[in-house]
């Protein structure tokens, strides 16, 4: 894994279980696992991982494997390669492995994080990934001498110091232009002349469920049956979706139009109450059964204004009143609760100059927002760089300080 030619000559390439223990988890007996706090902290996997130290949710009673504080734990099955740091004795389970090095342990702890895809590749197994503790004890490792080591790790933690300020103002950005999203679209929710749901609509139904091929559908010519994730708030992705077979007669009173509402009542990885228009749409696509689509009457209230409104905060907060259980049981807007929802009508042209206006802020927030995504992920390229160049023995030449863009 480590090329010698790419590192200072000074520096040796060392096999890790040449300089470091590594302690394979092993899982404890289930009747010795309590919430408690009775016995050890107990870890079982990356679930339990945070940026930096894992978060204690169990305890065990008779631990058979355990780790010390400063070991570096890595997940060995399903994710294989994300690493935290022991911050206390504690029991690990077989989806982990402790690394201990006692010279610098900070110093094992970057260079796994920068070979963490690495890793990954080298996992085996076909229900699930994971990886051997021979696969562990034979990597190779560049190890320069210990006070080059400790100036490495000091290097790093000046420039990922720089580089967390960095990314904590960007997403306090993003915080901030989300409740400024927020407040622009609550400035249409109004108590003047107002209607009911059920005054302004002229259709509310469900879609169809059949059994499709698993698969996108990019050809116009056949038929095919949305997902849930083709419904995002404001947003409609044509291509999510799944084909019906040729043997099934499409249910033509569920395909989709320019002008349709949609509103997800379900999906145990959707959350409910998700709306969105449809503002262009292919042919022969189809409404699924977890989704609401709603025709408006255009005499009364446009599809846009009426997919903003839906979108406020305050009539978001209403439809989430409306759910029941929790997870795909979902949403049922045709009880008489949501069509007697009120919500303000101006005029058809007062709507117009309303989306009209309303869009063109939200255009701007749109960009800023992808801005400082992309400033986001420079920031982690970035954070790779700089562990490369820490490993390669080209982080000391170089001591300038990297900023984000």
């Amino acid at each position: 894994m480590t090329e010698s030619n790419n590192i200072p000559k000074h520096w040796q390439v060392k096999k890790l279980g040449e300089v470091c223990q590594i302690i394979m988890g092993q899982s404890p007996p289930s009747d010795t696992y309590n919430f408690e706090k009775l016995g050890l902290p107990f870890f079982q996997g990356k679930t339990e991982f945070t940026e930096l130290y894992p978060v204690v949710r169990k305890w065990c009673s008779k631990p058979n494997k355990i780790s010390e504080p400063d070991d570096i734990l890595i997940s060995v099955r399903a994710p294989v390669g994300p690493t935290n740091i022991s911050n206390v004795q504690c029991c690990i389970g077989r989806g982990l492995a402790a690394i201990r090095y006692v010279n610098n342990y900070k110093f094992i702890f970057y260079y796994l994080r920068s070979v963490e895809k690495r890793l990954e590749k080298l996992a085996t197994g076909t229900t699930f990934s994971a990886i051997s503790g021979e696969t562990i004890r034979n990597l190779d490792f560049p190890l320069p001498p210990l006070p080059e080591q400790q100036a490495i790790v000091s290097k790093i933690e000046e420039l990922f110091s720089e580089l967390d300020n960095g990314i904590a103002q960007l997403k306090t950005a993003k915080q901030q232009l989300k409740v400024y999203r927020q407040s622009l679209l609550n400035t249409i929710v109004s108590r003047k002349n107002c209607k009911t749901i059920q005054e302004v609509i002229e259709k509310l139904d469900q879609g169809w469920s059949p059994k499709c091929f698993n698969e996108n559908s990019k050809d116009e010519k056949e038929w095919a049956v949305i997902k849930t994730s083709a419904v995002q708030h404001g947003h409609f992705i044509e291509i999510e979706n799944k084909i019906l077979p040729p043997d099934l007669k499409p249910r033509i009173q569920h395909e989709l139009e320019v002008g349709d509402i949609l509103i997800t009542r379900a999906g145990p990885r959707v959350r409910v109450g998700v709306c969105c228009m449809i503002r262009k749409t292919r042919q022969r696509l189809i409404n699924c059964d977890k989704v609401y689509r709603i025709k408006v009457n255009t005499k009364i209230i446009s599809s846009e204004y009426f997919e903003l409104l839906l979108n406020t905060p305050h009539y978001q907060r209403e439809i989430e009143k409306m759910k029941s259980g929790i997870s795909d049981s979902g949403l049922n807007l045709t009880q008489a609760k949501f069509l007697k929802i009120e919500i303000p009508i101006p005029t058809l042209k007062q709507q117009q100059l309303i989306v009209s206006e309303l869009e063109s802020k939200l255009t701007v927030c749109d960009k800023i927002e992808e801005t400082i995504s992309q400033s986001l992920q420079q920031a982690e390229t970035l954070r790779q760089s700089i562990l490369k160049k820490a490993f390669s023995g080209e982080l000391l030449k170089n001591h300038g300080n990297p900023k984000i863009k």
